[in-house]
């Protein structure tokens, strides 16, 4: 969405406290539609929160505009645009969240540094038609294409803000005597048939965008809005320092006739960095005096705001609220996606799994989730042949690997008054854990935590945890509070094992080398310049060692023989290096990334770290010997879940209910599933539980409220 300016006080009435069951932490800006607000999901991601001005909130008109620009949004969320992770258009003050990008727009990049240079320009152009044919593919007209709807992120531009789209087959349409749009970026037809308006217009608003990026100025060039309008319906563009290799097909592009317009492929083709060029990647320029803004110059409003695309708050006040990062499921019970089993044995492509002893194994669907308002995905662990499961209204359930019926299932009771806007009845997003025998899972809006009989569902002891995380190592329960003090419980009989304070705010918890009994403690700095690692004895709570490293880091989720493997973040919470820390000889090894990764998250197999960021990139960096990047991969899931590496498959599930596999040594995708999305409100969960693999299978859960399993020997056939 776009980064608005605030022009003035804002009455207290527009900062509400929540928006659904996000918390709103400050103001990015506000505009005409509504205020801006920054939020964290439950998982740690960075949300910008539109919610719709009060005085709006009662117009059926605008309401419907606004559902109609959710619904556009989440048509076209991907790998070009800011996905919609979550909306209400019916609430009170409805809301919508989509991923907050980190990036200049081509507004502010062209006013503080000038335009672009020739292959910027191919770039931005190119990325764009790719945007525009996935925008048109969906069946979605943009309208209002202008250099502030474009972000340029890291992984090049984006496009946001769908106020005035309008799908194909919307109900709402134009009405007689508006214009719809901005004018120095409208097609002739917005001005003449604005209720005929298809995706050419798009186009023409294409080749504006590009001359602007080329020049500073529009192609129509008027301190009055009527005199563009007439000048883009009457006039000739003016494409006065258009590089001349562009001219030809700016002006096709911005042709009075919508037939003579190309369509986005023919822009991709023409942008192609020409053969004995090599292309550059782009990188957005700091926005700093040594980004090129003149001496002296008045930073942008983005900058003097705060507004998105604002700075990101560091990462340690993210763990803070997490407190350490548990909630996630963190310990070697809890990783979900953490291998079960080794699988060799090739089969026929197409050819059902057949293991030695077992019957050929046959895809499944299981429904757990009911109602078309209840997206919440499920999440899940794998345990003996059984899957067990927490989802919207289910405490827990044992589904057969096998077929996916179950063995038994306890619904939710409901949630403890006061939980606060996380208590989904009674649902959190952690998947149950096996530990010390028996299935652990939280209830209450995780205030409480109950153990059960894997194999009845029975209730066999129960502990009330608070507001402290929950995280599970070696049959032990850790219970992690703000204020430092753990406090860890025997997983068989919930007895207290002892309580000492083993951590500070912000610190995170990973597990150990199997069988070694310990857990490791990561608490980086208040400065962001060293971070603190220390073992921690699962049993006693003794520290058996501890480390003081470079920088701000946090600890991959992952179980390792030999090591512990972290990410570096810098100030903005870029990923910036892997890091190795072997935990037999301390020795530490830092991998560098040729390009810094947001919003990672990472697995690890075999001394490789596989990470996944926000906007759909997957990389693979080998921390061997010097180190390097294996291979880096444009997967165009624009949220994704943490990847799960299981043998030479790297998996990882979109928000929109697919499930991916990549070739772990190549970075080449090998197939993914359809989406299976919901038909209610929200289509998309604020939650995203890993895969889970086992010996020729593969389990995933959908926003659809769904749990399945296919065939991981032929993705391909998914």
């Amino acid at each position: 969405m776009p980064p608005l300016r605030s022009t003035g006080p804002v009455p207290e009435a527009e900062h509400p406290e929540y928006a659904g069951q996000y918390r709103l932490e400050r103001c990015l800006g506000s505009g005409g539609m509504g205020v801006v607000h920054l939020a964290t999901s439950v998982s740690g991601l960075r949300l910008a929160i539109k919610v719709v001005h009060a005085e709006h909130a009662t117009d059926p008109e605008f309401r419907a505009r606004f559902r109609q620009e959710v619904a556009a949004a989440r048509r076209v969320s991907g790998a070009f645009t800011a996905p919609v992770v979550d909306a209400d258009p019916e609430a009170g003050r409805p809301w919508m969240a989509t991923l907050f990008i980190k990036g200049q727009t081509l507004a502010e990049r062209v006013k503080w540094n000038g335009p672009l240079s020739l292959d910027e320009l191919r770039r931005v152009g190119a990325g764009l038609a790719e945007a525009l044919r996935d925008i048109h593919r969906a069946d979605v007209v943009h309208r209002d294409l202008k250099p502030s709807n474009v972000l340029l992120a890291a992984d090049g531009p984006k496009v946001i803000d769908f106020g005035i789209s309008r799908p194909s087959d919307s109900d709402l349409r134009t009405e007689t005597g508006k214009l719809i749009g901005t004018p120095p970026f409208m097609a002739p037809e917005q001005f003449q048939r604005p209720r005929d308006v298809g995706p050419a217009a798009d186009l023409f608003a294409l080749g504006a965008v590009l001359v602007h990026a080329a020049t500073g100025r529009g192609p129509f060039d008027s301190g009055s809005p009527y005199i563009v309008a007439y000048q883009v319906v009457h006039n000739e563009p003016d494409l006065t320092g258009v590089p001349g290799e562009l001219a030809p097909l700016l002006a096709r592009c911005l042709a009075k006739d919508p037939a003579e317009r190309p369509a986005p492929d023919e822009v991709m083709a023409e942008l192609r960095t020409p053969v004995g060029e090599v292309a550059t990647a782009f990188i957005p320029l700091q926005r700093t005096p040594a980004a090129g803004r003149p001496s002296g110059g008045s930073p942008s409003p983005a900058e003097e705001e705060g507004a998105g695309p604002a700075p990101r708050p560091r990462r340690r006040l993210v763990r803070y609220a997490a407190v350490g990062g548990l909630v996630a499921g963190l310990l070697a019970g809890a990783y979900a996606g953490i291998r079960l089993a080794a699988d060799d044995g090739a089969r026929p492509a197409g050819a059902p799994v057949a293991h030695r002893g077992e019957p050929a194994f046959t895809a499944w669907r299981t429904s757990l989730s009911k109602g078309s308002d209840a997206l919440r995905t499920p999440a899940c662990s794998a345990h003996g042949g059984y899957l067990y499961c927490a989802a919207p209204g289910v405490m827990a359930t044992r589904l057969a690997a096998a077929d996916g019926k179950p063995r038994w299932k306890r619904e939710a009771v409901g949630s403890a008054a006061g939980a606060g806007p996380q208590a989904d009845s009674g649902y959190q997003a952690g998947a149950p854990v096996l530990s010390g025998g028996l299935l652990h899972v939280t209830t209450a809006g995780g205030r409480r935590l109950e153990a059960l009989d894997p194999e009845s569902g029975a209730t066999r002891w129960t502990t009330s945890i608070g507001s402290a995380t929950v995280g599970h190592a070696e049959g032990c329960v850790l219970l992690a509070g703000a204020d430092g003090i753990v406090r860890a419980l025997d997983g068989a009989t919930g007895e207290e094992l002892w309580r000492k304070r083993r951590g500070a705010p912000g610190t995170q918890w990973a597990p150990g080398p199997p069988g070694s009994g310990t857990v490791f403690a990561v608490t980086p700095g208040a400065d962001g310049a060293t971070t603190v690692v220390r073992a921690v004895g699962t049993r006693d709570g003794g520290v058996r060692w501890e480390e003081h490293l470079k920088g701000s880091l946090s600890p991959v989720p992952s179980v390792s023989e030999d090591a512990l493997f972290l990410l570096a973040a810098d100030a903005d919470d870029f990923t910036t290096a892997v890091v190795r820390l072997d935990t037999a000889t301390r020795e530490v090894r830092r991998v560098p990334l040729p390009v810094d990764v947001d919003q990672a998250q990472a697995a690890v197999a075999g001394g490789t770290v596989y990470l996944a960021g926000a906007g759909g990139s997957l990389l693979a960096v080998d921390t061997a010997d010097e180190g390097r990047q294996r291979w880096r991969l444009e997967t165009y899931v624009a949220r994704s879940s943490r990847p799960v590496a299981d043998g030479h498959r790297v998996y990882l599930s979109g928000a929109d209910g697919r499930l991916l596999a990549v070739d772990a040594e190549r970075g080449v995708q090998l197939g993914q599933t359809d989406p299976r999305m919901g038909t209610g409100r929200f289509t998309h969960a604020s939650a995203l539980p890993a895969p889970v693999t086992a010996p020729g299978k593969v389990f995933a859960t959908a926003p659809d409220g769904s749990v399945f399993a296919v065939d991981a020997e032929d993705p391909a056939r998914w």
